[in-house]
């Protein structure tokens, strides 16, 4: 577990992850998120804005690539073979950072929980773009990028969602 005080900022205009140690940036991710845009409403395919924190971390110690559904390894590890194969699924990949809200009304409770919604910081495959919102609400993260993150926070970090941090 990390001893620092750790934060991360997720800038949707910038399509950027920083991550912050004692206030300042330590690491910088290009990421994804939803292509309709900002928004907490279930079922908007949008990202949730405002304060949230880690709730769980899920898929420690499974191999890169490997496949989820439903928050559980399928035992596949994805390849491109495998996606030309299933070009319906919407790949989540090496380690899941599920996130919650932490805003009663704005993106915590009711029609807006960001847990309920399934909102979580995954990995995706190399073809998907990275630096546009393309994904349906989650933030996707190049692989490699996600297992370094994963390491580097614990269950609690908080999380800014925001427009922009200027």
């Amino acid at each position: 577990m990390n001893r620092q005080p750790h934060k991360i900022e997720v800038d949707l205009d910038r399509q950027e992850l920083r991550l912050l140690t004692n206030g300042r940036v330590k690491e910088r991710f290009s990421v994804s998120t939803g292509v309709r845009g900002a928004g907490e409403e279930m079922g908007s395919g949008c990202t949730p804005r405002g304060m949230h924190r880690i709730r769980l971390k899920i898929g420690a110690g499974c191999p890169e690539n490997s496949v989820f559904v439903g928050r559980r390894a399928t035992g596949e590890i994805y390849s491109a073979h495998l996606g030309h194969e299933h070009p319906e699924r919407d790949w989540i990949l090496t380690r899941i950072i599920w996130l919650t809200g932490c805003e009663p009304g704005q993106n915590r409770g009711g029609s807006v929980d960001t847990l309920r919604r399934f909102i979580y910081i995954h990995g995706t495959p190399e073809s998907e773009p990275m630096g546009v919102a393309a994904s349906h609400g989650c933030i996707r993260m190049r692989n490699t990028d996600l297992l370094r993150l994963f390491e580097m926070v614990d269950v609690g970090t908080p999380v800014d969602i925001r427009e922009s941090f200027r």
